[in-house]
């Protein structure tokens, strides 16, 4: 009979641990992020199109309208080297998981695979007809998507430099392309003012998400549970999809200035759940993801902030801004 009470007291005791390792985690996260600015990057002679964070968190990348990639330290800012050999600006960058390789998108319609520690270039992938806008790696590192002006959206063997498959995708430029957290789904956005999602392994369309009043797709991402689809408008929105059968906008993120241009936008994720999204009004913002508030604008840049990426393990935020200000700031969290 002993045992009874005995291992009732012990699952209440371990209740009560648990109860405090909640709350202490509660505690430890906070409700509003504290980014101040810690380096301004100066090197690119234009606009910056696009910044990422390395997987593992060394490196900091950054492509811009003057052709160029140039790698620098995530944590001090220092400048490692430049990747040269595109004929037109670059509009987008992905890192490899391994952190060994980038592949960027350029205006002169190819794609080209870095090794990053030689920075040499290993291949040029052609075949859009049209600028390439938007790439992205496969978790396994195997295969690139890319999205174009030419309105497809093509996927490449890294090792062949093939393309093995040709996707008519849309009907307007396709703006943005990402692999889900497995791989085997693709989403691509347009602005035909649809988010389109693809078996990888098939092509086949798997699901379309169309926006309020056709309005142009400016930028997509899975979030990082894979569950979810972040998508930009137009029209100063980023809303937040289901996009299984029953296609349901979760949440709206308005507050941040976007009419013009394809801003990225990202999930942080290592200090509290928040959005962080670039801005035509010079600023960054951050949302809090579940609430939708703002919960912090960070000022500094001269120009519209186009690009943001957040430090995979670290509370680190990284932004490039357009041809007034040509810099690239990482932001600490204090």
């Amino acid at each position: 009979m002993e045992s009874g009470p005995a291992s009732m007291s012990s699952s209440s005791y371990q209740y009560q641990d648990q109860q405090q390792h909640q709350q202490q985690q509660t505690e430890s996260i906070p409700q509003t992020p504290n980014y101040i600015l810690k380096y301004t990057l100066k090197g690119h002679a234009k606009s910056i199109s696009s910044v990422k964070f390395s997987p593992d968190g060394k490196w900091l990348a950054s492509a811009s309208a003057d052709k160029t990639i140039k790698i620098w330290g995530a944590y001090d800012g220092k400048f490692e080297r430049t990747l040269e050999g595109h004929r037109e600006g670059i509009s987008d960058i992905a890192w490899s998981q391994d952190s060994k390789l980038i592949c960027s998108a350029s205006d002169d319609k190819t794609i080209k695979i870095w090794d990053v520690e030689s920075g040499k270039m290993v291949k040029t992938l052609k075949g859009h007809k049209e600028y390439v806008f938007g790439v992205s790696f496969n978790p396994q590192s195997n295969l690139i998507v890319s999205g174009s002006f030419d309105e497809n959206v093509r996927i490449w063997d890294v090792n062949t430099g093939e393309c093995t498959k040709m996707i008519s995708a849309h009907s307007d430029p396709v703006t943005g392309v990402h692999f889900n957290r497995d791989g085997t789904l693709v989403v691509s956005g347009s602005y035909d003012g649809t988010v389109r999602i693809w078996d990888t392994t098939t092509g086949q369309l798997l699901n379309t998400i169309s926006t309020e009043d056709g309005k142009e797709v400016s930028f997509v991402k899975f979030s990082p549970n894979g569950k979810f689809v972040l998508a930009g408008t137009l029209d100063n929105t980023l809303r937040l999809w289901s996009y299984n059968n029953n296609k349901k906008c979760l949440k709206t993120y308005t507050g941040h200035k976007n009419e013009k241009y394809c801003i990225f936008s990202t999930f942080s994720v290592t200090c509290g759940k928040w959005i962080v999204t670039g801005s035509e009004d010079n600023l960054i913002y951050i949302y809090n993801l579940q609430t939708r508030e703002i919960v912090q604008t960070l000022a500094g840049h001269e120009d519209v902030v186009l690009t943001v990426a957040c430090h995979p393990t670290e509370n680190i935020i990284a932004s490039g801004a357009l041809e007034k200000d040509r810099s690239v700031k990482i932001w600490k969290h204090m």
